[in-house]
C-alpha cells in the first residue's frame, strides 16, 4: 500500500477532531491567554487552522524559508471570528488532503529543508516533516482544549470521552 494511503485515515480523523475543537472557540476571547508567556487564544486557534497548510508545504515543496533574505518574514495572523477560522481550516484541509493523496512514496523519501534567513535550520525527509506537522497540530489542539476548559467551554471528545462528552465518536 502506498505511504499516502496509510496516512489519509489518520489525517481525516485528526482534522475532524481539530474541527470539533475549533467549533467551540468562544467569540470575543481572541486576546485571552492563561499566562503572560502563553499564546493568545485567537492566535492558537488560527495556528490550528493554518497547520494543514504546513502539511501541504511538506509534500509539495522541497524547502521553506520563513524569513527569506530580501523578503518579508512570517507574520502571525490572528483571526477574530470562529467562521473565519473554520473556513481557513476547511480550505487548508481540502488542499492538504488532495496533495497528500497525490504524493508518491518516492516523493515522501525526498529531503525537505526548513530555512530561516536563507540559512538551513534542519533537513528531514518529506514523510518525517509531514509526521512532525501532524504531531505539532495534535500538540496545539491539546493546548486549545485546556484553553477551552479554562474558559468554561465544553471540551469535545477527541480520542475518547471527555468530561463534557461521555460518548465515543464514530
Amino acid at each position: 500500500m502506498p505511504i499516502a494511503q496509510t496516512l489519509i485515515p489518520e489525517f481525516d480523523e485528526e482534522m475532524a477532531a481539530t474541527r470539533r475543537a475549533l467549533e467551540r472557540v468562544p467569540t470575543g476571547k481572541a486576546a485571552w491567554k492563561p499566562h503572560p508567556k502563553s499564546m493568545p487564544l485567537g492566535r492558537l486557534a488560527t495556528l490550528l487552522a493554518e497547520l494543514p497548510s504546513w502539511a501541504l508545504n511538506a509534500v509539495t515543496l522541497d524547502e521553506l524559508d520563513i524569513a527569506p533574505p530580501g523578503g518579508p518574514p512570517f507574520r502571525p495572523v490572528i483571526l477574530e471570528s470562529g467562521k473565519e477560522i473554520l473556513e481557513l481550516l476547511d480550505r487548508n484541509v481540502q488542499a492538504a488532503r488532495t496533495a497528500l493523496a497525490a504524493t508518491s512514496d518516492a516523493e515522501f523519501a525526498k529531503p525537505w529543508t526548513f530555512k530561516y534567513g536563507g540559512r538551513a535550520v534542519w533537513s528531514k525527509t518529506k514523510r518525517d516533516v509531514y509526521r512532525n506537522v501532524v504531531n505539532h497540530l495534535v500538540h496545539h489542539r491539546g493546548q486549545l482544549t485546556v484553553y477551552l476548559r479554562m474558559n468554561d467551554v465544553p471540551v469535545p471528545a477527541i480520542y475518547g470521552p471527555s468530561a463534557d462528552e461521555q460518548g465515543f465518536r464514530a
